[in-house]
């Protein structure tokens, strides 16, 4: 396996706004497989006012060749002025799935 796998966790108005992002990133081959958590509640300062979101969580599993693509496609369609968009190294799971994630993005985007 050549490539590395990292998730990219991204929360966002609420389940259809991940679903559309989400389902977009497998069409374009930017991510094998995306994954919603409908509802996380979510408590944050913006504009010095103290909110409470409920949300949903996007999760992206992609390779680190394809996360920066994968990331403006997000900042570019997310309808946030500032979204959250988290990166994290993914050190280990099933070599099968990882090489069927590397599949998907690598191998379909040619």
């Amino acid at each position: 396996m050549g490539e590395k796998a990292v998730l990219i966790m991204v929360t966002t108005g609420g389940r259809n706004d991940a679903e559309r992002l989400g389902e977009a990133l497998v069409v374009e081959h930017l991510a094998a497989c995306c994954s919603v958590i409908p509802t996380v509640h979510s408590f944050y300062y913006w504009q010095g006012q103290l909110k409470r979101e409920h949300e949903a969580l996007l999760l992206v599993k992609t390779v680190e060749s394809r996360a920066a693509a994968c990331q403006e496609y997000v900042r570019s369609h997310h309808d946030y002025e500032l979204p959250e968009i988290l990166q994290i190294a993914v050190e280990g799971g099933s070599p099968a799935y990882l090489k069927w994630l590397e599949d998907q993005v690598v191998h379909e985007a040619r």
